[in-house]
């Protein structure tokens, strides 16, 4: 442990980009980062039922803190989809109260998640598994988005889909073209702006635009209403009733540390900077869900999309992440009534199509076409996200995963005859032995989801006294498929055939040892190391069987 922290915490090297003018380029990449994380915190404040002011303080706290410690020179962190995704049935079932207290037991359970080095573990995620709930987070944020695109208040409901057809249901009773105009503006002008130049601030510039249209026409919409100038002081958010709140902390800091550990692998793959440190990363967000409770934030994960701007714009080190964090600040500060006039359709459309530049279709047909197994486990990954939440879809997704994985492999296993042994024999015993010896070898995995088949081929065995099994070729064994070869041993031997089995692994020995699978060959001197053995051993048995003693006979008269 006293060898972890040193590594986890920051050091003079994360700032080495800043020689010459790197600082120029990250104090620009920073800026740029902030004017596109503005109207993205403040939407998923508003989408996660917490209010546009936790949004806010989560890109300002949780932002810098993580710039700091994470593990990625740059990753920028804050609210996200994903998380309001997450959020929003924890809010509809305990309220809003609990949620700066979820983030900071989220924050300890992830960093000591780095701590214990295991930031690696995202790496055993099937890519279908990540592309499904993506999809499905990429559908329910849309879905969320759907009362107050309409302009109409949030209908009861806990699905978000049955929520979204109540909303529309109610438009439709008292239908509003102004809101739908708005909601068309701010949509149209974030989906086409990127086009004219990437470096542009398309969902600003929508919400601008929106806003300053909604005044000038005096359209009756909703507006996000005012927020605070500073942030506010840290204090420990309610200690009561943590038991209750285990569960959902668990999924928030299983949801953080995936997104966060995903967006920073992205981060890498866009920068000639030397890879960052997944254990790190893990420690820094932990600290950063902690430090965000404490200031009455939301939980945050590195996002993905403010990541890419950042690395785009040019950025080197830490600096700009930081940048952006103290920029958020000083625009909380000093336009923070300007901000409340935001009208709710406004951010609403933004959220639409953030949600739907999530879904790459190229990968999604990609992965259609790659496997029926990867299809449905696509599939299930981001139906399950749909209809419950996003720990549910990835234990469905990767149990199905797993499933398939198995199936396959346990089909890689073979029941090979092997000629190897009669080989061995003289001309006058070859044909002696291939009348009363079978050999076999045993290719491929021997596990819980092949031995079925092994036993029910090998216990099918009829006319021989000896049956030679070649455990040499093995890649794995487990203990139902050690057990399975002592049951074929046992149903052999009741038949009176002797079973030969050549080892040459003792990690294989041991456990066929451990399980009882030899019991039945104890003091027969049948568990053999070489081909040669087994030979004699066979040549003993078969000269017992009256073809065998005939053999023998003639071989003396001769």
């Amino acid at each position: 442990m006293s060898g972890t922290l040193p590594h986890l915490l920051p050091s003079r090297r994360d700032f080495d980009g800043l020689a010459g003018r790197g600082w120029m380029a990250d104090l620009t990449a920073g800026v740029t980062v902030a004017i596109v994380a503005l109207p993205l915190a403040l939407a998923f404040g508003v989408a996660s039922g917490v209010g546009a002011t936790a949004g806010m303080i989560t890109a300002v706290v949780a932002g810098a803190v993580a710039a700091v410690f994470g593990g990625s020179s740059l990753q920028v962190s804050g609210p996200t989809g994903a998380m309001t995704v997450v959020l929003i049935p924890i809010v509809a079932s305990r309220g809003v109260g609990v949620v700066p207290t979820i983030a900071v037991m989220a924050g300890v359970v992830i960093a000591v998640a780095g701590v214990l080095r295991l930031g690696r573990l995202v790496t055993l995620l099937p890519w279908p598994v990540i592309e499904g709930f993506t999809f499905g987070i990429a559908v329910v944020i849309a879905a969320q988005q759907v009362p107050s695109a309409l302009g109409v208040a949030k209908p009861p409901g806990a699905n978000v889909g049955v929520v979204a057809a109540r909303a529309v249901a109610r438009f439709a009773d008292h239908p509003d073209l102004a809101v739908l105009g708005l909601l068309g503006v701010a949509i149209a002008l974030t989906a086409v702006v990127p086009r004219l130049h990437r470096t542009l601030p398309a969902s600003l510039i929508a919400v601008v635009a929106t806003t300053s249209l909604a005044g000038l026409t005096g359209a009756h919409v909703s507006r996000l209403g005012s927020l605070p100038s500073r942030l506010p002081a840290p204090s420990m958010p309610p200690l009561a009733h943590l038991a209750g709140l285990v569960s959902p902390a668990l999924v928030v800091a299983t949801l953080a540390a995936l997104e966060s550990l995903l967006s920073a692998r992205v981060a890498d793959g866009m920068s000639d900077r030397p890879p960052g440190d997944p254990d790190r990363e893990l420690f820094g967000q932990g600290l950063a869900n902690v430090a965000s409770g404490l200031f009455g934030g939301l939980p945050a994960t590195g996002a993905l999309a403010r990541t890419a701007v950042n690395a785009r714009s040019g950025a080197r080190t830490r600096l700009a992440a930081l940048v952006h964090a103290l920029v958020l600040a000083a625009l909380m500060a000093s336009a923070a009534s300007l901000v409340g006039k935001i009208p709710l359709v406004a951010l609403a459309g933004v959220l639409i199509v953030t949600a739907w530049r999530m879904v790459e279709r190229r990968t999604v047909r990609s992965v259609l076409r790659s496997s029926k197994s990867d299809a449905a486990v696509f599939v299930l990954t981001g139906a399950g996200t749909i209809a419950f939440d996003l720990v549910t879809a990835i234990e469905i997704g990767v149990g199905v995963a797993v499933v398939a994985v198995l199936a396959k492999l346990a089909r890689t296993a073979q029941l090979v005859p092997d000629e190897s042994l009669f080989e061995l024999a003289d001309a006058e015993e070859h044909a002696l032995l291939r009348a009363h010896v079978l050999v076999y070898r045993l290719d491929g995995p021997l596990f819980f989801g092949a031995a079925g088949r092994f036993l029910a081929e090998l216990t099918a065995v009829t006319d021989v006294r000896v049956v030679v099994l070649r455990l040499g070729n093995l890649v794995l064994l487990d203990a139902t498929g050690a057990r399975a070869i002592g049951e074929i041993i046992t149903q052999l031997a009741d038949r009176h055939v002797a079973v030969l089995l050549k080892v040459t692994d003792p990690v294989h020995l041991r456990l066929l040892r451990a399980v009882g699978a030899l019991d039945a060959l104890d003091g027969t001197g049948h568990v053999l190391p070489d081909l040669t053995s087994a030979l004699a051993h066979a040549r003993r048995h078969v000269l017992r069987t009256p073809a065998g003693a005939a053999h023998a006979l003639a071989s003396v008269d001769a």
